[in-house]
């Protein structure tokens, strides 16, 4: 997969303003804070197939901090497209590096943070409901925890697409 620094990718806009920079994270994610020049396709939408944007011109990715970018370009990858770029640590290495964003109104809980807030609150129920239902409810845990190692190893958490899809994360 190819990658590259938020500074180059900045030198690059400067001098060719009508590059492809894809941000795949939610609606509300991208209305925070974006890159100027980004256009929001969330991950759970991007299709690469439906980009009219000629093989030989790189289209650039990028999310708060590089996982679902890197999963839109193996999507691309899967399609044929070899032309994806992941910019290396997303949005927020674009913000540490200093350059430029577009900043909302908005501040929202990043997606990442919601799945961990869920998870969280998930395994602590299962723990409670197993000290004082039944100790079966430690499976909720344990599916969970599974689940997480799941996502960690795949670089795919279903939790997090399904988060993506609720109300406070469209717009």
């Amino acid at each position: 997969m190819k990658t590259i620094k938020p500074a180059a990718l900045q030198d690059l806009l400067i001098a060719q303003p009508g590059l492809t920079v894809l941000d795949v994270r939610t609606p509300v994610e991208f209305a925070e804070a974006h890159v100027p020049q980004a256009r929001n396709e969330p991950l759970d939408q991007f299709d690469p197939k439906a980009l009219l944007q000629p093989k030989d011109q790189p289209i650039y990715l990028l999310c708060r901090s590089g996982g679902r970018a890197s999963q839109a370009a193996q999507k691309a990858a899967k399609e044929g497209l070899d032309n994806a770029v992941v910019v290396e640590g997303g949005t927020l290495a674009w913000i540490d590096a200093g350059l430029p964003v577009n900043r909302g109104s908005v501040k929202v809980i990043s997606l990442e943070r919601q799945v961990r807030i869920v998870a969280g609150s998930l395994v602590l129920t299962g723990v409670l409901l197993a000290i004082f239902i039944h100790p079966f409810f430690i499976g909720l845990s344990a599916f969970v925890g599974a689940g997480l190692v799941f996502a960690g190893v795949t670089d795919w958490c279903g939790m997090g697409l399904l988060l993506a899809k609720l109300p406070w994360n469209s717009r």
